[in-house]
């Protein structure tokens, strides 16, 4: 049985790979991208995995955690000669697997594609500057001819998934190529001291909003972006997208809503995926009549999950941290709003 690439397995290295690939390629040492399509059994790599080879043998990433790294960098430097691409398949031997931390073998299959040859060095260009962009698209290649595009308008549910995979024809291949997910929160309180670890976890880059300098300390959140400006002003310079959740934790609506309206009044294209807000079923229901006296509809309203989290029965800041996630990971992986 085929497996498709787990979500956020993939996005940080295809990110680091397209652009390690393109800077080795304009400094004239040629690259080429080789790509895990499909795996089957224990591969050890998901699907999406990438490893970029220079010219010179330089390698960065990883297509198998060593088992067939060599055999992948000498087709590569193949590709790189003739400027064709290459499908290769290999079978990962129990022992090789064990080898990796892996208690069995499989089989993974593998595009190989040199740039400037197969895959054109200004679509890897267009790739690297929506990356830079944090514009979610997907990569579309024929394994049999080699001929990709770049895909801004389809396959919604391979990026809700994060999951790239080949298609039922058997030949095409889609890469998605997600921005990275971004944690913001409003509210450097404690709940936000637990959630934030979390989510790093979870592969989620995240800053904290709060004014009062007291709580938004880099010793309370070492190696967190802090921003101290009005909420409202900080999330309109962060700017927001679908791959963006906001969590509102301070519990006072003078620093709560002026984020919470920023994020609902924001147009269709820079929407966060995902809104919650602490508080009371009581608090939440004051909430909503703010929101409504300041020209709200229902619908965008019920955009917030407020009382944040699932109802888990959560009880202290951890547990009401492992709440919010895993209701942020709901919204985002099943689309349930």
């Amino acid at each position: 049985m085929t497996q498709d690439a787990h979500p956020a397995d993939t996005a940080e290295l295809l990110d680091s790979a397209a652009k390690t690939a393109l800077r080795w390629h304009r400094a004239g040492q040629g690259a080429a991208l080789a790509t895990v399509v499909q795996t089957w059994g224990s591969a050890p790599r998901r699907v999406g995995s990438q490893l970029v080879v220079s010219g010179d043998g330089r390698i960065e990433g990883s297509v198998s955690g060593g088992c067939v790294e060599g055999a992948v960098i000498f087709e590569a430097q193949d590709a790189l000669r003739d400027g064709k691409h290459r499908v290769l398949e290999f079978g990962v031997s129990d022992g090789d697997a064990f080898a990796v931390g892996l208690a069995c073998g499989g089989t993974i299959r593998i595009l190989v594609e040199p740039i400037g040859g197969t895959l054109p060095a200004d679509l890897l260009e267009e790739l690297v500057a929506a990356q830079d962009s944090r514009l979610a698209l997907a990569y579309e290649v024929n394994l049999n001819t080699g001929v990709g595009r770049l895909v801004r308008d389809g396959y919604s549910d391979r990026l809700r998934l994060d999951r790239s995979g080949v298609e039922e024809d058997g030949e095409t291949f889609v890469a998605v190529h997600n921005p990275p997910l971004r944690l913001v929160v409003v509210g450097a309180v404690h709940i936000a001291q637990a959630l934030v670890p979390m989510a790093q976890i979870a592969g989620y880059d995240p800053v904290v909003i709060d004014p009062r300098s007291a709580f938004a300390s880099a010793e309370r959140f070492p190696g967190v972006t802090l921003l101290d400006d009005w909420p409202d002003e900080a999330v309109a310079a962060l700017g927001l997208d679908a791959r963006t959740a906001l969590v509102l934790l301070t519990h006072d609506p003078k620093l709560d809503d002026p984020a919470l309206e920023a994020a609902l009044a924001a147009a269709q294209d820079e929407a966060c995926f995902y809104i919650g807000a602490l508080g009371s079923k009581r608090t939440h229901a004051k909430r909503v009549e703010r929101l409504q006296a300041a020209g709200f509809s229902a619908a965008e309203i019920a955009r917030i999950h407020g009382p944040v989290g699932l109802d888990i029965g959560a009880a202290g800041p951890a547990e009401i941290a492992v709440a919010i996630l895993a209701e942020m990971t709901t919204v985002l992986r099943k689309g349930v709003a």
